[in-house]
């Protein structure tokens, strides 16, 4: 079956308007095929859509460089697209396309109780880069140079989420914020959640700042393109073997459970009802 996924990113909202162009074509990719991932689907092919105020030819070799070296590292070619002229600001929109076996395609309404929860990756290194950017919160030279890189330059796992196939039952990748992400999962499988906020991947450079930022971009944080999934117990060795030959981390966080909503025990910081639950666009 064929899988297929397009996302926009726009100058402003998706990334700064003096982004490194190699890093922004590099994301451009990678935020594609972190739903390929998500679904299991193999990538096979991309196409390109390019907005731009003018014709800066070193801005788009660099731009072109970073897309297709991803591109070549995880099979997904360029296979077409369009570009034209923006009257304002830079937006690129990428629609990925892979395949998956027929029926065996993860989706976001397969989680079952009892299920083991999965993250890939670590948490909350994207959104506190995005933080210090821009003036929200404070952090050394040294600090910054260890969070950037997973804002500019996320590395999902598509070969894993490939494999995951036949181990997973459910799955999404972490866009905008594990609280939120997740729930669209609960969601769809009518279902509900525990998390053990103690077993969460916090990445390590987070550990200067107040506890308070840090949950808040650990649970609610976006930019992450790891991924989320659901697995029967029976599944942790071959889950943890599998991850081994992939190099990729992986954490169990939590449990799915009959009862629906989601928990998160041993915060911090107490939760709120109020709080955002992660990133929305017309919020």
């Amino acid at each position: 079956r064929l899988a297929v996924t397009t996302d926009l990113l726009i100058e402003g909202r998706h990334f700064l308007p003096d982004a490194d162009p190699e890093a922004l074509g590099h994301k451009a990719l990678a935020v594609n095929v972190s739903d390929l991932a998500a679904m299991g689907a193999t990538p096979i092919g991309c196409v390109l859509g390019l907005s731009v105020p003018r014709a800066d030819h070193a801005w788009l070799e660099r731009f072109a460089r970073g897309f297709r070296t991803l591109a070549d590292a995880v099979g997904c070619p360029l296979v077409g697209g369009d570009t034209t002229r923006s009257l304002q600001g830079t937006v690129i929109s990428v629609t990925a396309m892979g395949e998956v076996p027929a029926g065996a395609a993860l989706t976001r309404a397969a989680a079952r109780p009892g299920d083991d929860i999965w993250i890939t990756g670590t948490l909350g290194a994207a959104h506190m880069a995005l933080e210090v950017l821009q003036g929200r919160e404070r952090a050394t030279p040294d600090v910054l140079a260890a969070l950037r890189p997973f804002l500019d330059r996320p590395e999902p796992p598509v070969a894993f989420g490939a494999h995951l196939i036949g181990i997973a039952h459910a799955a999404i990748d972490i866009s905008d914020g594990l609280q939120q992400d997740l729930g669209h999962v609960l969601r769809a499988s009518g279902c509900g959640a525990e998390i053990d906020y103690a077993s969460l991947p916090v990445h390590p450079a987070l550990e200067g700042f107040a506890a308070a930022s840090v949950q808040r971009a650990v649970l609610n944080g976006g930019d992450v393109y790891q991924l989320c999934f659901t697995a029967s117990a029976a599944m942790r060795q071959r889950i943890t073997e599998l991850a081994g030959r992939h190099g990729v981390r992986v954490s169990r966080v939590g449990t799915i459970t009959q009862e629906g909503g989601l928990r998160v025990t041993a915060c911090p910081v107490p939760l709120s009802p109020d709080d955002p639950a992660g990133f929305d666009h017309f919020g």
